[in-house]
């Protein structure tokens, strides 16, 4: 017990000075704030959810004394509670029916993406009402944040190309004002995956993961996933603050089926030689692009409907039991 209390106060450490970072400002800053959850995650998976739970309590305790109060449940909120429960998640496993395997049923990977769509919609949520609890004011609230990032062309002088200038930035930051939501519900989700995963690779490394690495490319969401992300999108259409939140919930579970086209993409090419080409090209073009992630999230929903993997499988395509 006394190592899971040391883990989870040294993890809890890091993890609020990662978090704290973003207050220098410098661009590199910004990735450091999104890896605030990795120690959090290691502590879960390397050693037990309660040292995880103790470095979200640890970091949070300390940002509130070195910061102030704000950052007790901006922290908890956030970033701690959100990964000591999908570590908690992760780990969670019943005896296996027909005992084939290690004799366990792990926690599916497939739930864990839908759960982190589910706290990027949370978290998005939550911080809503800082900015309003109506339509209105929430959007009048966020257009005044998006005017002080431009406000350099915003208050250019109406005159000739400098006005031209102040009505595109209008127009940019009138789409910004409905897109910002659910983009920011998609980044936390992405970030969310991201730094599972990346904390399963450290604590796999370190022969610490108690579960067997699962097949990524194999996942699959929750049969009732496609009825969730329909209700959200048809719920979009209302007026008012809940057309707002249906739109981050659609989003983030858009994400969650982009996340679900990639292991289709690793699963179909799987035995071709131009497969790390491909693969490759995909990965570059979502970081530099990011709108191919909307070409991936249909290519899941339609495995979700016409089960691609089983079909090309049944076609002698991939190995059975492949890792990646």
């Amino acid at each position: 017990m006394m190592q899971i209390a040391l883990i989870g106060i040294g993890a809890g450490a890091a993890s609020a000075l990662l978090f704290a970072s973003i207050a220098s400002g410098s661009l590199i800053s910004v990735l450091l704030f999104y890896l605030a959850p990795l120690p959090v995650l290691i502590a879960a998976l390397g050693w037990s959810h309660v040292s995880a739970l103790i470095a979200a309590a640890t970091a949070a305790i300390g940002l509130t004394i070195a910061l102030g109060g704000f950052f007790f449940l901006a922290y908890l909120l956030g970033v701690g509670l959100p990964a000591w429960w999908l570590g908690y998640l992760a780990l969670l496993a019943r005896p296996a029916a027909n005992g084939s395997g290690d004799g366990f049923d792990w926690y599916p990977i497939g739930r864990l993406a839908v759960w982190a769509a589910v706290i990027g919609t949370l978290i998005v949520v939550a911080a809503m009402p800082t900015l309003g609890t109506d339509q209105e004011s929430f959007e009048a609230g966020l257009r005044r944040g998006l005017e002080r990032l431009f406000v350099s062309r915003a208050e250019t002088a109406p005159t000739g190309r400098s006005a031209q200038n102040a009505q595109a930035t209008q127009r940019l930051i009138d789409v910004l004002v409905k897109i910002v939501p659910p983009a920011a519900a998609v980044l936390s989700a992405a970030i969310n995956i991201i730094n599972l995963w990346l904390a399963a690779r450290v604590v796999t490394m370190s022969g610490r993961l108690r579960r067997p690495w699962p097949d990524l490319a194999a996942m699959r969401l929750p049969p009732t996933t496609p009825l969730f992300l329909a209700a959200a999108a048809l719920l979009y259409f209302l007026p008012g603050m809940l057309g707002i939140v249906a739109a981050v919930l659609a989003a983030a579970l858009l994400m969650i089926y982009a996340v679900l086209g990639l292991a289709v993409l690793h699963f179909i090419t799987r035995g071709l030689t131009s497969r790390g080409l491909l693969l490759g090209a995909t990965y570059a073009a979502i970081f530099i692009f990011a709108w191919p992630m909307l070409l991936l999230a249909l290519l899941g929903l339609v495995d979700t409907a016409l089960d691609l993997r089983t079909r090309f499988a049944g076609r002698g395509g991939p190995p059975a039991h492949p890792t990646v």
